[in-house]
């Protein structure tokens, strides 16, 4: 079993609290990790295989909860299906069941890369549409424990559709702050049939997330957005299954679209994780990709904002040069603004673990236009797979950075596509325009 504790990411602090706290962040201001005390056995990797053949297992069959092992923070027997059903929350196994890398050639084509080198991992066959529910059903998993009765979050669609269901599944109350006008529909209907109380905020998703943290505080609701270690737990598993498909023998790079980071800080602590257990011996690095439109961490890292690049600094980042910049552009207005509302995020909550990822894996942060997520979008779909527009950054980048050189030809490459499409009416208005590369116009009869 493994023990665990939630202990603050500031190398000066190091604060631990007890995993039975419902706070997400230290006295002194930054965010927690869950911290485990044991170093699992690689011999895991095949129990993890055997438990593919679930028998009715729900649990072996979920593709969070296979992995259960490496994030037991309810400290319980794996084995013992009572305990699991005790504790664990499932949306009856299937969270990530469909999730794994997939090769697409018309993809690989457009990038050009070699297909035999490029997997795209489609997280949008998750239940509620996209990767949250990876997160979710450990966030939720954490809140039960706690018996916490109402979850709370805001979103830009995906998070609230995804606690939405977990809610009620679990007969718990959920809350979620939205900001008025910026959400898909498809997302926005998905958190009204779940059942949830739907607030919406004037502003954007940095306001209407302030909100909903107030809020949470105020009335003893659990927070499940990402600014929550126990999300991020649940998020790892994404790259337990690339690994997997991969023999366990990590790629060149893996690519994420970049909105609140929760991914990027979800990826570095687990590849951390793995090589300090001994898992792995080979880091990919990390690409985090943004909309030109919503591109806070593209221009911090890359040092156009004041001309100073913002790093890890060995867990002393520049916060000041964060908040500078963060003032400069409510001083004059500047909002971010892209199509791609799941990344439509301007203070991204988990900059400073994101950091850290960038640093662990000298990874690296681009930008790619709506245009160019288009179409990424719509070449995915070639392949027979649906993504969102904010997945369609991934390819995107995958073939920026080739045409650069900065991806060599016989690297590996993994991108994570993080959900399916929820406005059709981009879709459509994509393929009106007979301008747009892959445009599939209608003909009349």
């Amino acid at each position: 079993m493994q023990m665990a504790s939630k202990k603050c990411i500031n190398p000066d602090c190091g604060l631990t609290f007890d995993i039975l706290t419902d706070n997400y962040m230290c006295t002194c201001g930054n965010l927690l990790d869950v911290i485990y005390t044991n170093s699992p056995k690689r011999e895991l990797i095949e129990r993890f295989y055997e438990r593919r053949d679930h028998g009715g297992n729900i649990y072996d069959e979920s593709g969070v909860w296979r992995f259960r092992d490496l994030i037991n923070f309810s400290n319980i027997d794996c084995e013992d299906f009572a305990e699991c059903a005790s504790y664990l929350v499932s949306l009856d196994g299937a969270e990530g069941r469909l999730s794994k890398p997939y090769k697409m050639t018309k993809v690989a084509e457009y990038a050009n890369i070699n297909s035999e080198l490029l997997r795209l991992q489609p997280e949008g066959y998750n239940p509620s549409g996209s990767f949250k529910d990876n997160g979710m059903s450990t966030a939720v998993t954490h809140a039960k424990m706690l018996r916490i009765k109402t979850l709370i979050c805001a979103s830009t669609g995906n998070t609230s559709a995804s606690a939405a269901m977990y809610a009620a599944n679990e007969r718990m109350n959920c809350t979620v702050y939205i900001p008025k006008g910026e959400v898909a529909p498809g997302k926005l209907g998905q958190a009204f049939q779940f059942g949830a109380q739907v607030i919406e905020v004037k502003g954007n998703f940095d306001i209407a997330l302030a909100t909903s943290l107030k809020a949470a505080s105020e009335n003893q609701g659990y927070t499940v957005n990402s600014v929550n270690p126990f999300r991020i737990e649940g998020q790892k598993t994404m790259i337990y299954r690339v690994l997997e498909n991969l023999d366990w023998s990590p790629p060149d790079w893996i690519f994420y679209p970049g909105g609140a980071l929760g991914n990027t800080a979800s990826c570095g602590k687990c590849l951390m994780e793995l090589y300090e257990w001994g898992w792995i011996k080979k880091i990919p690095r990390l690409v985090i990709v943004n909309s030109e439109g919503a591109n806070t961490f593209y221009e911090l890292v890359n040092g156009l904002f004041e001309e100073k690049r913002l790093t890890w600094n060995s867990g002393r980042p520049d916060l000041t040069l964060i908040n500078r910049y963060y003032k400069f552009h409510d001083a004059i207005g500047k909002v971010p603004k892209t199509q791609a509302t799941a990344i439509q995020i301007g203070k991204p909550a988990n900059i400073v673990k994101a950091l850290r990822a960038l640093n662990f894996t000298n990874g690296l942060v681009t930008q790619v236009s709506d245009k160019e997520m288009a179409d990424g979008m719509s070449v995915v779909g070639l392949n027979g797979f649906d993504c969102e527009m904010a997945s369609g950054a991934v390819p995107a980048a995958v073939k920026k950075l080739r045409e650069r050189g900065v991806i060599a030809n016989d690297d590996l490459v993994v991108g994570i596509l993080t959900g399916r499409q929820k406005d059709p009416q981009l879709v459509v208005n994509y393929h009106l325009n007979p301008n747009n590369r892959f445009a599939n116009p209608p003909s009349e009869a």
